[in-house]
């Protein structure tokens, strides 16, 4: 095990400024004008010796630039790739065919490339574009392929296509296979890196499996490796991901104590056969835990006097120079050598939209591609420096860049570079000649095709775009001059470093409105901060005194008389109050936080989301209601009429919220009826009563005046109180199909005006998975919408509905990814699955799961803490969907299969619950997705992603039938639901004429 000697920690700002970077990279970037002219040189020979290469590009190169991304060849061709070859059946494979290759212009594609792979893939592409007729759906082509000799064909030709381009990607389906293929290389004197393809891990299943796979690679390599000296050997590139499901921030201690043991392993394993072992750059999030699971395996005295051990840094994280420090630093402690591999990065895309999704202070990464090409040369630079202690390993496929690395050696040695397998051929064929002391490694994918697909998409959108070196190197067009110019220059000035189109996550949603704050859980200071503020807030429950039927009355009545004030009122006005609870919500978020887990028994991660939920609200509905409310809306009509419609307010409105979102519900229904000029009486959830009395303080705190705004305390029976009422003018309620039918009962009942009921209610939440679907993906989005919550939330998932085709592994592997899920105390940060609410609650689910376990297949039964409110996970398989009749408001998860000439049949069990709240559609088949959309009246559908956490203003929330009313909440339409219309005609000619008719007649 790892030596028990203090590391120091890898510290760093997780997001700095892109400007203050600038100022510093810019400052140091320039050399001398002789230097600049060598570089130039070099990097024109480059160029040109791709341009003037009988191949051109090479393989993939080309691949690329013919099927560029900004075609619809090339994004149509990017999903097949991703998803073809796991199609296990014909009939879906045919239709994914035809949905693909309808999107682009297959048939009469010109080819531009002289590359045998290109010729041969566009070729195969053409010919079954041809095959499938314009205009055809899949439903009419697959009836018509059993009568068609051309329709095996489509099948063949779009196969061997991807086959194609996928063997000029992979190495070889098997290490050995990849080897025999790289044999007379390496006696040439040629050096690898292999790299196990693959997703991570989701089960403890997956991580042996990948460990398995990584330890059987490192003994084949090395039997056969031969003997040549480090760094002058094979190597090996080990995802840490691959190797333990829970590779997270919050996992940490688990994550140490059960993968650090594992990488060890495997690290002593290609020290004995004398291997280069580097372990995978990973996303942002994940960056501190990579570096401390690789500094205490790097410290163990095992590893003493090997000089193999290495680390991929990304150059577009802004930490890149941070991390390059921190492990010199390392190295010098420990008196070893690393090997450190400087990519650019993969993920970006991926970073920029967690950042935003999150509410970050700003990006992890670069938002310009010159600052990251600013970036990599001067931590190349950087790296050069630190040698020999670091042993740099440059991979780059740009000429400039490899032009200017090779100008700071200045002739030196101690370096090599790296290109991918079937990538940068030409230009390092050229380098190597002209320039012999360099060294270039290749970086060479192993695995099937299968697992071929993420690693092959990671690579065209990292190279496709026709924005990239390896698009425009190729391209007689460009001008030689301008492939030249450095990335300094492109920046210019510090202020330059950011894209202006990428606003900062907390500018999302500007002019509009504001994002809410989140906080990185993989940023170590930053969740230990809020961590050490929590436990200062956090103070006992007190003790809530439920409100008499006649403190009920009361409030209604003194609501009535606060609603005249408060409705006239300006719209900004009332909008400025709501954004000043937003900022209070925001400044008070430890204490909020920690009732939530105490009073509602939420886990950090829900807290937050939560939290931010009803900071969003405020502010959403301060934006809406300034449009909306501010101005009467002007209309068309006859000259000498002035028509407007305006909006005001109802009355009192009554607001009933659920416990389940004790903060963000509540919040959402009261400012939402305050906003559109109502007085409110509140009725939170008895269970959550706590939390309602801080929101409601802390909305009289940014202005909302006592008389507009009350809160009544209770059970169900204070409900019926409140909107028996004859003074209520609307009720906002979210809870239970049942209590919405009561609630509507009594308001009809009443004598005097027909008042609204918004109601949000529950559902038989839905997910369809046809075999087109990533099984990985489907695993994680089936296990945060049907477990995280510990499933209460009115959006999670109930039902799951997998193509029978790929039912067993699907299954499977999302009953291993939920038995990896951590049930207890929400008060710890490693808690994935809470208690539910309370005790009657738990009751009616363990009934459930009893029954279940009499009437189903039971697939997984996770285990729950003997004491406390807490019901595990299960999965429960089902042999017709339209058995679930009913809401299992829990961590229970039903599934049934379907086959694929069933699927309409499926669809109507869907629709014939009656339920249309949410659902999800996990495919790559557009056309399924168009017939499912066009068949359920869902109100939030979800496509290839989860079914939970809908966000304000981007995924208004809110079903149809047994699921609700409408509006949406958090949508455009909302507000006025809260309002009365009033339309004004005003005849402007009353006077005597139209002035402004006759001023302006010419």
């Amino acid at each position: 095990m790892p030596s028990d000697q203090p590391l120091a920690e890898f510290t760093a700002a997780y997001a700095p400024d892109d400007a203050a970077l600038a100022d510093e990279l810019l400052a140091s970037a320039a050399l001398p004008p002789d230097r600049e002219a060598r570089i130039d040189a070099v990097a024109t020979e480059l160029i040109s010796s791709i341009r003037g290469s009988e191949h051109g590009l090479g393989g993939v190169d080309a691949m690329l630039r013919e099927f560029a991304l900004s075609t619809k060849e090339g994004l149509a061709l990017m999903v097949l790739a991703e998803a073809l070859l796991r199609i296990p059946d014909a009939a879906t494979a045919d239709a994914f065919i035809e949905d693909k290759l309808g999107q682009g212009d297959f048939a009469h594609h010109r080819i531009k490339s002289d590359a045998v792979l290109v010729n041969a893939s566009a070729w195969a592409l053409g010919l079954s574009a041809r095959l499938v007729h314009a205009g055809e759906t899949p439903q009419g082509t697959l009836a018509a392929l059993t009568r068609r000799i051309g329709a095996p064909a489509v099948r063949a030709a779009t196969r061997q296509a991807m086959r194609l381009i996928g063997n000029h990607f992979v190495l070889g389906e098997t290490i050995d296979s990849a080897l025999a293929r790289t044999k007379a290389h390496v006696r040439e004197g040629s050096r690898y890196s292999y790299d196990m393809l693959g997703e991570g891990a989701r089960t403890a299943e997956d991580a042996e499996r990948y460990y398995q796979s990584y330890s059987d690679a490192i003994t084949a390599i090395g039997r056969t490796s031969g003997n040549a000296a480090l760094p002058a050997r094979p190597g090996i590139s080990v995802k840490l991901s691959a190797l333990h499901p829970r590779f997270e921030a919050i996992s940490r201690d688990r994550v140490m104590r059960e993968l650090t043991p594992r990488l060890l392993e495997l690290a002593r394993l290609a020290r004995s056969h004398g291997l280069a072992f580097t372990v995978d750059a990973e996303e942002a999030d994940r960056l501190e835990l990579s570096l401390e699971v690789f500094a205490a395996c790097f410290a163990d005295p095992s590893l003493s006097g090997w000089d193999g051990y290495g680390l991929a840094v990304q150059a577009y994280q802004k930490r890149a120079a941070a991390v390059i420090e921190y492990l010199a630093e390392l190295a010098n402690a420990l008196d070893r050598r690393i090997m450190l591999r400087l990519v650019k990065g993969a993920y970006w895309d991926t970073e920029i939209k967690r950042a935003q999704e999150r509410g970050l202070a700003d990006y992890p990464v670069f938002t310009r591609k010159p600052m990251t090409d600013l970036n990599y040369l001067s931590c190349a630079g950087k790296l050069l420096s630190l040698r020999p202690r670091l042993f740099p390993q440059f991979a780059s496929h740009n000429a400039l860049t490899v032009a200017t690395i090779l100008e700071l050696a200045d002739g030196s040695e101690g370096y090599e570079f790296q290109r991918l397998h079937g990538m940068g051929e030409a230009l390092y064929a050229r380098l190597l000649a002209e320039h012999p002391q360099a060294v270039c490694r290749i970086y060479a994918p192993v695995g099937g095709h299968r697992d071929l697909l993420a690693y092959l998409v990671r690579r065209l959108l990292e190279n496709g775009a026709n924005s990239s070196f390896v698009a425009q190197a190729g391209d007689d067009n460009v001008p030689i001059a301008e492939l030249l110019t450095r990335p300094a220059a492109q920046i210019g000035r510090p202020e330059n470093a950011r894209n202006p189109a990428i606003p900062l996550p907390r500018d999302l949603y500007q002019p509009q409105r504001l994002n809410s704050r989140g906080i990185e859980f993989g940023d170590r200071s930053a969740l230990a901060a809020l961590l050490g503020d929590i436990e200062t807030a956090r103070r006992p429950l007190p003790t809530i005194a439920a409100a008499t039927p006649a403190q009920a009355a009361a409030a209604i009545a003194a609501a009535r008389d606060g609603f005249e004030t408060w409705s006239r009122t300006s719209a900004d006005h009332r909008a400025t109050i709501l954004e000043r609870a937003a900022d209070l919500l925001e400044q008070r978020r430890a204490p909020l936080i920690a009732l939530l887990q105490d009073e509602g028994g939420k886990t950090l991660d829900d807290c937050v989301a939560e939290l931010r939920e009803a900071i969003d609200y405020c502010r959403y509905y301060a934006s809406e209601g300034r449009r909306l409310f501010a101005e009467p809306l002007a209309l068309p009509g006859p000259t000498g009429e002035r028509n407007t419609l305006g909006l005001r307010g109802r009355g009192v409105f009554v607001a009933i919220s659920p416990w389940n979102f004790p903060l963000a519900i509540f919040l959402g229904q009261v400012t939402a009826a305050l906003m559109a000029g109502n007085a409110v009486v509140a009725k939170p959830a008895e269970q959550t009563p706590v939390i309602a009395e801080l929101a409601i303080s802390l909305l009289h705190e940014a202005g909302v005046p006592r008389a507009a705004l009350h809160l009544v305390q209770g059970d169900g029976r204070i409900g019926a109180a409140l909107v028996e009422q004859p003074e209520v003018a609307g009720v906002v309620f979210t809870g239970s199909t049942e209590v919405a039918r009561a609630i509507n009962r009594t308001l009809a009942a009443k004598d005097g005006p027909i008042v609204p009921l918004i109601a949000e209610t529950g559902g038989i939440n839905a997910m369809i998975v046809d075999a087109t679907a990533l099984p990985e993906q489907v695993a994680d989005d089936v296990v945060a919408s049907a477990f995280r919550s510990a499933g209460q939330r009115c959006s999670a998932l109930r039902l799951l509905c997998v193509q029978e085709d790929v039912a067993d592994r699907v299954i499977a592997m999302i009953a291993g990814a939920a038995r990896e899920l951590r049930i207890g105390d929400p008060r710890d940060p490693a808690t994935h699955v809470g208690p539910v609410i309370d005790a009657e609650a738990k009751a009616r689910l363990d009934a459930h799961i009893a029954r279940m376990k009499r009437e189903a297949r039971l697939h997984f039964a996770g285990t729950a803490p003997a004491n406390g409110n807490f019901v595990a996970p299960h999965v429960f398989e089902l042999s017709r969907a339209s058995q679930l009749t009913e809401e299992v408001f829990g961590p229970i998860l039903h599934v049934v299969r379907y086959k694929a000439a069933e699927f309409d049949d499926l669809l109507d069990d869907i629709a014939a619950t009656g339920y249309a709240l949410t659902l999800g559609v996990q495919s790559r088949i557009d056309d399924t997705v168009a017939r499912v959309i066009a068949r359920l009246p869902t109100g939030n559908v979800y496509v290839n992603r989860n079914i939970v956490g809908a966000v304000v203003g981007v995924q208004p929330f809110g079903g149809s039938g047994l699921s609700g009313t409408g509006p949406k909440a958090g949508g455009p339409q909302y507000l006025p639901r809260f309002a009365l219309e009033q339309t004004v005609s005003i005849n402007t000619a009353a006077a005597g004429g139209d002035a402004a008719l006759l001023t302006g007649g010419g």
